[in-house]
């Protein structure tokens, strides 16, 4: 794998409920780059990210992340990788029960932090980059469409991962509050992590133009807008 390469996929078979979905994936995603993955509702765009980050395990090809082949990484090495890849999903899937220090923090002691006064120190860091810094004791139900997805990218960035995984971050959001969170994304990407963002939204794309691919009809290709 080439070393400036964060992720490469090579002739990888993406699965959905045990049917094939994607057909000989290839993709060469190098660190620092932001590319949007395009496609209609069922093509595959979901699969394909979960793939990347284990949650659907990878049959047939290889996944290679930061050099090191994941295609059949073990459960005992699984939390290693999801430390360095950060999730943000449509639905947010934050604890509604828990505050969003409280939700910053569960993510930070599941995966190694202990260390309370620099758990401290790290989330009071993060909610000022995501402009939430007034919010902390704020629960999910009280927030936005917008300040919650602003929290999730604030849980997904916690450990500095080398990539981040969006699934359609903008898709349930008005356009104004969508454009905020898309140049969120652009400003943590311009420090140097790398971002695949699947979107519907076209209009975004046109405004903030990168590398983009699509998903249709099983194939995974790149797209010229």
């Amino acid at each position: 794998m080439n070393q400036n390469n964060i992720l490469k996929i090579e002739n990888a078979t993406i699965f959905h409920h045990y049917k094939t979905i994607l057909n000989d994936v290839n993709l060469n995603l190098k660190e620092g780059e932001f590319i949007y993955v395009i496609g209609k509702t069922g093509s595959g765009k979901s699969s394909l990210l979960r793939t990347i980050y284990r949650d659907i395990p990878l049959k047939m090809g290889n996944i290679y992340f930061n050099n090191e082949n994941i295609s059949s990484v073990s459960k005992k090495n699984l939390p290693y990788l999801r430390r360095n890849i950060g999730i943000v999903f449509q639905d947010f899937q934050l604890f509604q029960d828990r505050n969003a220090y409280e939700n910053i923090k569960f993510v930070m002691t599941s995966t190694g932090w202990e260390n309370n006064e620099k758990i401290d120190e790290k989330i009071k860091l993060l909610l000022n980059t995501v402009g939430l810094e007034n919010k902390s004791e704020n629960y999910p139900y009280e927030l936005s469409g917008g300040e919650q997805q602003r929290l999730v990218i604030a849980r997904a960035i916690v450990n500095n991962p080398k990539l981040i995984i969006a699934d359609e971050p903008t898709g349930n959001l008005d356009p104004e509050v969508a454009e905020n969170i898309l140049k969120l994304l652009i400003d943590i990407n311009k420090g140097g992590t790398s971002v695949i963002m699947t979107t519907h939204n076209y209009e975004l794309m046109k405004k903030y133009p990168f590398r983009t691919y699509e998903c249709e009809n099983g194939k995974f290709f790149k797209k010229s807008l």
